[in-house]
């Protein structure tokens, strides 16, 4: 049996993708009977503190990167705001050099924080971007990324190997040099045999303003809609709010947002899912073996590029949150929809990356118990 460690999981606060799939990380260490520490800030800060209310938690500098309002300003808005970033990185190092000291942490699980390691514990990246997909300054993007994770003990791919798998030539190298492990894909649900009770289900997220942007449309394109909607915002407050209202051709429960039961509960309940192509919530809804459609971030050549593949594969279809209109909805049946890779992740096997004893601090019960 594995000792105790006391593991740091910290995931970028950018949309709620990175924190969620961090949710079933933590629930395995936990049963594994390591002790989680949890570190991040803005909304992927508090959905954590929300799911884990007796885990120690400590906010970490924010990289404060907004999107662009406009699809075609993402890359010129990305290189704007580098310098915040370089300067967050920086922010953060001393951050974590710190917390690892006053807490005495033995290892380090980082979801695609750039500065979240420390070169005396072992330090996992989690990230499906092996590649970072920028249009014609992506193989400078990729290799800029690929530096920053060979600072890391091992990178963790929440994907499969072989084909057929959910990234592609995301999570993808021909020839990668650096530690990389293939998990399996991450998802927070199970699949639940249970009766339906609405026809459609929005599932927002994601960074602002693009978020509240295609909120305020679908608001308006689904009035027509004929059935049961549930909307899910997406929006982590102090408190869940329930808002019922009827369409003119239906009905619309609106929440602000839902914790992992709830959410889990109104997939299973959900005829079809309206949806970000984000790959957090891909992996999701193959979990969940759900009929969906995506409406793409607009710029995010990632979230394009994963929309446009699985398309092209006949599973789920998608349109630009310009172009996208009601009618949409109905190409959603000439798919096949997404479905779950039979794969069981070993976690003892993962979190054997962390019996390097912790040369920075002093023994203590976490490092000796067994």
């Amino acid at each position: 049996m594995q000792s105790s460690k006391r593991i740091l999981v910290a995931p970028l606060n950018w949309g709620l993708g990175h924190a969620t799939r961090c949710i079933p990380i933590i629930h395995a260490l936990l049963d594994h009977g390591h002790q989680p520490y949890l570190a991040s800030d803005g909304v992927a800060l508090s959905l954590l503190q929300k799911e884990f209310p007796d885990l120690p938690s400590f906010e970490l500098p924010s990289y404060r990167i907004k999107y662009a309002e406009k699809g075609r300003n993402f890359k010129l808005k990305m290189i704007w705001d580098s310098p915040k970033v370089v300067k967050a990185m920086s922010k953060e190092k001393k951050s974590i050099k710190k917390l690892v000291k006053e807490h005495h942490i033995d290892g380090i699980i980082s979801d695609n924080r750039l500065g979240v390691s420390y070169k005396k514990i072992p330090c996992v990246f989690i990230t499906h971007q092996l590649n970072v997909l920028s249009g014609n300054t992506t193989w400078m993007s990729s290799k800029a990324h690929q530096k920053i994770i060979k600072k890391f003990d091992v990178c963790w791919v929440p994907d499969v190997k072989d084909k057929p798998n959910l990234t592609g030539k995301l999570g993808h190298l021909k020839k990668p040099k650096m530690h990389v492990e293939y998990i399996g894909p991450l998802s927070r649900f199970e699949k639940m045999d249970t009766e339906l009770s609405y026809d459609l289900m929005v599932l927002l997220s994601g960074p602002e303003p693009q978020r509240t942007l295609l909120e305020e449309k679908l608001l308006k394109e689904l009035q027509l809609f004929e059935g049961k909607i549930l909307f899910v915002k997406g929006k982590i407050e102090a408190s869940q709010t329930k808002e019922e209202i009827k369409t003119k051709k239906g009905s619309m429960t609106l929440f602000n947002f839902m914790q992992s039961k709830e959410l889990e509960t109104a997939l299973n309940q959900s005829s079809k899912v309206l949806c970000r192509s984000g790959y957090t919530t891909v992996m999701d809804l193959a979990k969940m073996e759900k009929k969906a459609f995506f409406i793409p971030t607009p710029g995010q050549y990632e979230q394009e590029y994963l929309a446009r593949r699985l398309q092209k594969q006949k599973l789920v279809p998608y349109s630009s949150q310009n172009d996208f209109s009601l009618d949409d909805i109905t190409r959603i049946e000439s798919y096949k929809g997404l479905s779950q890779f039979e794969t069981a992740i070993d976690y003892a096997g993962l979190f054997a990356a962390f019996s390097k004893v912790n040369e920075n601090s002093e023994p203590t019960p976490s490092s000796l118990s067994t």
